[in-house]
């Protein structure tokens, strides 16, 4: 119990005191993860809503496959990614590898099934019969899917937040293709495990708490805007 009070008074500390480091780790986490998290839904919710409103002939292996990425472990995307951006690899020459852009692509990678996955499910929801009487009433395509989303909007956000906690709290990834460089591609995730094999457990405390602020602080908004939207 002394250790967690020592993490708890470390972390009160660190959060008055505005430690230039931690709020450089601090805010860079969240950059890197909204930006990971918004091209996610960028591509996810076009995806997403391809394969609930369309039949095709690969339909459900693209869904199997969709869903299985959902699970996907965050050490195999970062190998993945790590192949792709290594000097030898097909985009070495861009030499993305150990900077923020590479964590950013391997978090899209790892949030972008969870927002197609949960969007076509919140689609599928919807009474299929719904799309008819919309064009029924002279809706276009495009003002029909506008339309859809509106009605899916609270589980379509649920989507959002996933896919938020999904890679605020991933390591394994950021780890291999960020390298956790101070002042360059250290986030917070990667600082805790930095100082827990220091053995500063307080400090690895105290950054943890930060890091469960900011990720219930962000999610407050979001059902803030959930719950309102629920209201309307």
């Amino acid at each position: 119990m002394q250790l967690v009070w020592d993490g708890f008074v470390k972390a009160l500390q660190l959060l008055c005191s505005g430690d230039p480091e931690v709020l450089g780790v601090t805010l860079l986490s969240l950059q890197i993860s909204g930006l990971a998290t918004g091209i996610s839904l960028l591509i996810g919710l076009p995806l997403g809503t391809l394969l609930a409103l369309h039949e095709f002939k690969t339909r459900r292996f693209w869904i199997s496959l969709i869903n299985t990425g959902m699970a996907l472990p965050p050490v195999v995307v970062g190998l993945g990614v790590s192949i792709f951006l290594w000097r030898s690899g097909p985009l070495g020459d861009l030499r993305l590898m150990y900077t923020p852009i590479a964590i950013i692509i391997a978090q899209t990678v790892i949030a972008a099934p969870v927002v197609t996955g949960l969007t076509l499910a919140a689609l599928q929801q919807l009474n299929p019969r719904l799309q008819l009487q919309l064009l029924g009433l002279g809706a276009s395509r495009w003002q029909m899917i506008w339309l859809l989303w509106r009605e899916a909007r609270l589980p379509l956000l649920a989507a959002l937040m996933a896919g938020f906690g999904s890679v605020i709290s991933e390591v394994g990834a950021s780890m291999m293709v960020g390298g956790n460089l101070r002042g360059q591609t250290r986030v917070l995730t990667t600082a805790i495990v930095l100082e827990t094999s220091k053995g500063e457990f307080a400090a690895a405390l105290a950054l943890s708490m930060l890091l469960l602020l900011l990720a219930y602080l962000v999610n407050l908004f979001l059902t803030w805007v959930q719950q309102r939207q629920s209201k309307g």
